[in-house]
Parts: structure tokens; C-alpha cells; sequence
């Protein structure tokens, strides 16, 4: 095997290395929030409404700071905009669980901060597995996102167990403790990304363009990008709604508090399998129908959990398996619609924004409906609502017609 081409492979394994560690943390920040809510709000004594916006802040921030990562990285280079978003992420979650006089101050600062390095993560994962990877961008796309659903559920499992010893469940000191814990694998992603930054040596950025160059086409002006956007913004709506709401739901129908993180859990457990298993079922012409089906198995759920709620396992099941499948499936769009991996950056900033638009006040909305009508009718209801757009636009997002065609 000639040299250039074994250290290409060594250098693809370290790539894909990072990537998962990377992916790790880009959940577990947030999914740890839901199941200890109630504990937040005791400490703290703001209602759960309110404190619904820990998942909703770093939502929405995605929708504003998405938009400004290709143009970060043209000036800066991906892998350098990829460190400062790592260690930006490392300092959010130390600030958020800080306690003290401005220890509220912190909380929000912190959630702001996690909200825009994970941001720049979401579009530029993508774009940096469709210019290494090529070929294989489905198989290394369902590969980290199963680990970045996978990990985020074992943190909504473990966040309150961790909680507990701390302090036994009471005062603030076990929730902030067991937040921070929810990242401790990110040292080790910023130890890989730095290791791998080291090994394909500096980026050359883009070169401004000059004052007489054409001006570049614009994804917020094409057909295609604003139904991925669509789509993105359906499939996420309803993950950061039952992130938020699973474990109060849980509650609400007599089981504990440690059962209910366990649900939420589950929800997201089976978003793993759904990702594992998407590159596998995208074969033929179901590769053409599936941004179509996935949303049947949620619809499905949601309904499930609305009429039958004492048999909320096996409607979790089935929301987790689309929920998994639909993010691996919108971040394979964002690579397989764009012919290079710049215009990848850009297609996914664009969509990311606007999916995170209309998915970043999901757990407010659902929340408000609970509040409003004393039941979970209404709120399942939006969700509903939410699927079946995602279908309809599944219907025209599973075409292959890419970005400026």
C-alpha cells in the first residue's frame, strides 16, 4: 500500500474518531435538562414553564448563530471554527451549574453559550463528512448521529440517579453537579480534535472575493434548501417537545421521577436504533419515499400516547424510531443536495437556521397548550399537527433534485 494512502486511511480513522466524541457531547447538554425540571424549579423557584426554555434557548440560538458558521468558516477554516465551538461549549456548561449570588445569571449566560457551540456543530459536521468521507457520508452521518441520540439518552437516564447522591434529590446542588456531568467526555473530543488538527496540518480559508468577482449564489434563495429547512424544523419540533415534556408526562400519570427519566431515556434510545438503521433501509426506490415514512411511525406514537397513555413504552418505541431516523436522514440531505462540501456548509447553516426557527419554542408551545387546557390532548395535538407536515414535505424533499439545479 503506497504511503500517501495508508496515512489517508489513518488519518480518516482519526477523523471519524473525533467526529463520534464529538457527537457525544452535542446532545448530552440538553437532553439532561428535561428529567430534572422539577428539581431546577424547586431549587430555583421558577415554574417549569419557565424553566422549559433551558431546552428552548439553545434552540432557538441555533436558529440565529446557524446562519454564521460558513461564513466563519470561509475566513477562519472549519477545523479552527470546530475548536473555538468545542471550548466554547466546555465553558457554557461549567457557567450554567455555577451556583452563588449570580448564579441565575450564569444559568442563562451558560445555556446561551452551549446553545451557539452546538450551533456551529450542527452545520459543520456535515460539511466536513461530505469532504472526507464522500461515498460513505450516509453510513458516517447514521454512525454519529446514532452516537449523539445514544449518548443524550443515557444522560436522561443517569442525570437524576447522579443528582440523588449528590445531595438526595434536594437543594441545588445535585442538579448542577449532574449537569456538569453530562459532559465529561468533552475534554477527551477537544484532546481528538486538537490530536487531528495536528495531523492534516494548518487550512487554508477561502480567499476574500474580489470586488469585480461574480457574486456567489445565495441557498436562501433555492427551492430545494427551504424544504430542507422545512423538513429539519418538522423532525426536530417534535424531539425537543417530548425531550422536554416525557419525563412531566411520565410524572403525571403516577410513575417516579427515576421511571420517568428512564422514559425519556427510552425515547431517545430507540432514536439511536432509528439511526443505525436508516442507511440500511435507504436502498432503492425506498431511498426516494422514505423522508415520507419515517414521519408515519411518529404520527403513530403521538397518537398512541394521546389515546392509550398506560402503554407509553411502546408508543416511545415507535416516536424514538422515527425521531433517530428523521436527523440522520435530514443530515444526509444537507450533504447528498449539494455538490461540494462549501456548498454543504452553506445548505446546512441555511436550513439549520431555519429549522430551528420553527422548532425552537416546540417545548414552549407544548407547554402553553398543557397550561391552557389542564391535559396533554392539545399539546399531542401540535405534534400531530407538526407530523403531518413533515410527511407532506417528505414527499418533495425524497427527490433528487440537489441545490441550484
Amino acid at each position: 500500500m503506497p504511503a500517501s494512502s495508508s496515512h489517508r486511511r489513518v488519518s480518516l480513522v482519526l477523523l471519524f474518531v473525533a467526529l463520534c466524541l464529538i457527537a457525544v457531547n452535542m446532545r448530552s447538554p440538553i437532553t439532561g435538562v428535561g428529567p430534572l425540571l422539577e428539581q431546577i424549579s424547586a431549587s430555583t423557584g421558577r415554574p417549569l414553564s419557565v424553566l422549559s426554555l433551558m431546552t428552548s434557548v439553545p434552540v432557538l440560538s441555533w436558529a440565529i448563530v446557524s446562519s454564521l458558521a460558513h461564513p466563519l468558516t470561509r475566513r477562519f477554516g472549519m477545523r479552527r471554527v470546530v475548536l473555538v465551538a468545542l471550548i466554547v461549549l466546555a465553558i457554557g456548561s461549567i457557567a450554567r451549574s455555577l451556583p452563588g449570588v449570580a448564579a441565575e445569571v450564569s444559568m442563562w449566560t451558560g445555556t446561551v453559550l452551549i446553545g451557539a457551540a452546538i450551533a456551529i456543530l450542527n452545520v459543520l459536521l456535515p460539511a466536513i463528512v461530505k469532504r472526507s468521507f464522500g461515498a460513505r457520508t450516509t453510513l458516517v452521518t447514521g454512525a454519529y448521529s446514532a452516537l449523539l441520540a445514544g449518548c443524550g439518552a443515557i444522560t436522561s437516564s443517569l442525570v437524576v440517579p447522579i443528582s440523588h447522591a449528590v445531595s438526595g434529590g434536594e437543594g441545588a446542588a445535585g442538579w448542577r453537579v449532574a449537569l456538569v456531568a453530562a459532559t465529561v467526555t468533552l475534554p477527551f473530543a477537544i484532546a481528538a480534535w486538537v490530536w487531528h488538527l495536528r495531523q492534516v496540518g494548518p487550512e487554508v480559508p477561502v480567499p476574500p472575493r474580489a470586488a469585480d468577482a461574480p457574486r456567489e449564489r445565495s441557498v436562501w434563495g433555492d427551492r430545494t434548501a427551504w424544504l430542507i429547512g422545512g423538513y429539519m424544523g418538522t423532525q426536530s419540533t417534535m424531539f425537543y417537545a417530548m425531550l422536554t415534556w416525557t419525563a412531566p408526562f411520565s410524572r403525571s400519570h403516577g410513575f417516579s421521577e427515576v421511571t420517568a427519566g428512564n422514559h425519556t431515556m427510552l425515547f431517545q434510545i430507540l432514536g439511536v436504533a432509528g439511526s443505525v438503521l436508516l442507511p440500511f433501509a435507504m436502498r432503492g426506490r425506498l431511498e426516494r419515499w422514505m423522508p415520507a415514512l419515517v414521519p408515519v411511525f411518529g404520527l403513530i406514537g403521538t397518537t398512541g400516547l394521546m389515546l392509550f397513555p398506560q402503554w407509553i413504552n411502546v408508543w416511545l418505541v415507535a416516536q424514538g424510531l422515527t425521531s433517530g431516523a428523521a436527523l440522520t436522514l435530514t443530515l444526509a440531505l444537507m450533504a447528498s443536495r449539494a455538490r461540494d462540501h462549501h456548498t454543504a456548509s452553506a445548505l446546512s447553516g441555511m436550513s439549520q437556521s431555519v429549522g430551528y426557527v420553527i422548532a425552537g419554542m416546540a417545548p414552549l408551545v407544548f407547554g402553553w397548550l398543557h397550561t391552557l387546557t389542564g391535559g396533554w390532548t392539545a399539546s399531542f395535538g401540535y405534534v400531530i399537527a407538526i407530523l403531518l407536515t413533515q410527511l407532506t414535505l417528505g414527499l418533495f424533499v425524497g427527490r433528487g433534485r440537489r441545490v441550484f439545479d
